[in-house]
This record gives C-alpha cells, sequence and structure tokens, in this order.
C-alpha cells in the first residue's frame, strides 16, 4: 500500500489543517465526476489517507507502524489489537457495510411551541388558529434536492452502493471492510446542480397557520399532539409531529383543583345569620346562590357541574364557594346599642368560653399563615 504522507504530499511531520487543506486540493483534482471514471481509484487512496491521517489516534497508530511501505506489519494500514478484533467483527457481519445507499429523505424533527388559554377556554375547550414556523417542503424542486430538469447522478466511485470495501493487512492476513463513500456521502449519489432555492435541502423555512382544537379539561402543562405538522425533513422527508403545550392563564377569582372551582365571598354577619340570595358570576354567567340562615365561617356552598368539563368524557367539575363572615371594626352608637340588645335576649352579654378537639382545617390555615401563603 502507498505511503500516505506521500499520497497527500505532506510531510510527516504536517499539521492536521496542512493535511487538511492538501486534501481538499487533490480531492478536487481527482473526483471522478471532474478527472473521470478512471480516476476512481487514486481519489480512493486520497480519501483514505486523509481518512487516516486527519484523525490523531489512527494517524498516531499509522506512524508506529513504519513509513508506510509495504514492509512491516501491514504497510500504510496498521492495527492495533482492537482495531483487529472490530475489523473481523465487522467482516464477520457482512464488512460492517450497510444494506444499499442512505436515504437523502429523512423524517423531520418534531416541534414543540406553547399556546396561553384562559379559564374559560380550558373548562369549555376552544379552536384556535396559530402561526408555526417550520421547514416544509421546497416548492421549487417538491424535495428533490436539484434545480428543476436536473436529477442526481450516481456516484462514480462506488457506483450507486453508498459505500466502498478494501482490503487491509494485518498480522491475522488480509481483512476486507467497507466504510460510507467519502465522495458521496453515503448516498450513492451527486447533486451537481442544487436547487437554487433550498440550496440542496429539500425544504425551505415559512410560517404557516394550523388550525389547533382544544378539549376542554386541558390543564397547565398539557401536550396536544398534530401527527405530521412537524418539521419537513431533508429531503423533503416525511415530516415529524407538532405538539401543542398549554399554559393556562391564572384567574382574577377562581382557583382551579383538578376539574374543580374554588372562590370565597365574604358576607356580613347579618347576612349569613338571618340568610341571603347571592349573585355570583360563574364561567356560565350569573347564578344565584342561596345562602341559608345560620351558614357558618368557612362553610362551602357547592354547585354541582359548574366547574371545568372533564378531559376524557362527559359532565363537568363542581365549583366550590367558601363563605367568609365580615365582623364589623367600628360600630356607631345606634348599631352598638342594638347588638347589646340582641346579646341581651340570647343571653350572651358574658358568654362562657369552651374549648374543642381542633380539626385538621385549623392547622393547615395555622400553617399557611405563619409561611406567609
Amino acid at each position: 500500500m502507498s505511503d500516505y504522507y506521500a499520497t497527500l504530499g505532506v510531510s510527516r511531520d504536517a499539521s492536521t489543517e496542512e493535511i487538511k487543506r492538501a486534501y481538499r486540493k487533490l480531492a478536487r483534482q481527482h473526483h471522478p465526476d471532474v478527472a473521470g471514471a478512471e480516476a476512481g481509484e487514486t481519489f480512493k487512496d486520497i480519501a483514505a489517507a486523509h481518512d487516516v491521517l486527519s484523525n490523531p489516534e489512527k494517524r498516531r497508530r499509522y506512524d508506529m507502524g513504519g513509513s508506510g511501505t509495504n514492509g512491516g506489519m501491514g504497510g500504510g494500514a496498521n492495527f492495533g489489537f482492537s482495531d483487529i478484533f472490530e475489523t473481523f467483527f465487522q467482516a464477520a457481519a457482512g464488512g460492517g457495510a450497510q444494506r444499499g445507499p442512505t436515504p437523502r429523505s429523512r423524517r423531520g424533527q418534531d416541534a414543540l411551541i406553547r399556546m396561553d388559554i384562559d379559564l374559560a377556554e380550558a373548562a369549555f375547550g376552544v379552536s384556535r388558529d396559530i402561526q408555526v414556523d417550520t421547514a416544509v417542503v421546497c416548492t421549487t424542486c417538491q424535495g428533490t434536492c436539484c434545480r428543476p430538469g436536473t436529477a442526481p447522478r450516481t456516484c462514480a466511485v462506488c457506483g450507486g452502493r453508498g459505500s466502498v470495501q478494501r482490503v487491509v493487512r494485518s498480522f491475522l492476513g488480509q481483512v476486507m471492510t467497507t466504510a460510507a463513500c467519502a465522495a458521496c456521502g453515503g448516498f450513492g449519489s451527486l447533486i451537481s446542480d442544487p436547487c437554487p432555492e433550498c440550496s440542496g435541502e429539500g425544504r425551505v423555512r415559512t410560517r404557516r397557520t394550523v388550525k389547533v382544537n382544544v378539549p376542554a379539561g386541558v390543564d397547565e402543562g398539557t401536550r396536544i399532539k398534530l401527527s405530521g405538522q412537524g418539521e419537513v425533513g431533508p429531503g423533503g422527508g416525511r415530516p415529524g409531529d407538532l405538539y401543542i403545550e398549554i399554559r393556562e392563564k391564572r384567574h382574577a377569582l377562581f382557583a382551579r383543583r383538578g376539574d374543580d372551582l374554588h372562590c370565597t365571598t365574604e358576607l356580613p354577619m347579618t347576612a349569613v345569620a338571618l340568610g341571603t340570595v347571592l349573585t355570583l358570576e360563574t364561567l356560565d354567567g350569573e347564578k344565584d346562590i342561596d345562602i341559608r340562615p345560620g351558614t357558618q365561617p368557612d362553610e362551602v356552598v357547592t354547585l354541582r357541574g359548574f366547574g371545568i368539563g372533564h378531559l376524557n368524557g362527559g359532565g363537568r367539575g363542581d365549583l366550590h364557594v367558601h363563605v367568609g363572615v365580615t365582623i364589623p371594626s367600628k360600630l356607631d352608637e345606634d348599631q352598638e346599642r342594638l347588638l347589646r340588645e340582641l346579646a341581651a335576649l340570647r343571653g350572651e352579654e358574658r358568654p362562657e368560653a369552651w374549648l374543642s378537639p381542633a380539626t385538621p382545617g385549623v392547622f393547615s390555615r395555622l400553617r399557611d399563615k405563619f409561611a406567609g401563603r
């Protein structure tokens, strides 16, 4: 086998950059598309030399084997034990060759965008058009990557196989190895006249409109999958999927817990003592709520079916109204007199205090208070 340094025309102490420059110059001169099919073997030798000398580890092993002549252990191709076993395993598996050339057309990547919705849209669902910036098939070449009227040419080096074989020597004998063709990149064909619109990619980026149907019941972080609406792949390959991640805006009145809604209303102590009718603005419009006489602080009035729609089934969650009682901090003379009269009528001028077991809710409220919630 040839001396790789001599093949590239560089000295043995040439830098990696010098080796790359020499390779690019020789590859342009001896490429079969330029110099003809008869230059194929020369081009293979140039590619093999560059493959070894441009890799520091391969170059070190090569230098340890001698000058690169046919003498010594395998001439220009030198192997450590790991290389030998790897090579033999490749040969046993068919030379490590791929089955046919690599397709230019490949599946595109998935895309992810975020959509902000309000609580009502989460409760009832919504249909919305969104703008998406993704890669689409190039309309000029229709994904062929070639200028219209042209087509890829079969690679003269690998004959369209996408891979090349070469015989290397080791102290165990000759071994046939297979690698992707350096001339065509493993595609088996060359595009000498790429599409001017997409520069040979077969796809271009553009902004398009996609319709998204958001079902009722989605929550923060829910992802909606739109199959085939993602990035078109290289070479006009089939598109990936588009995922819409939901971000729910915080509501001014209602707090969401699963599919249920919670809110708090503050009522005067006279209203909860005597009972009243409260008009509440819900997601479905105004709703009258009966507050029964004697309602206690922190009692909950539940409106069935006024919450969030269930994502995977019919029906809706509930709306829980937590009743708060406002105690007046200042009273005028008439108000104070009337309250004292009421206290006398109820025998509550000097009420006796008593203790009762604390409920779990008491401890949770104390914890929230000291935690600053």
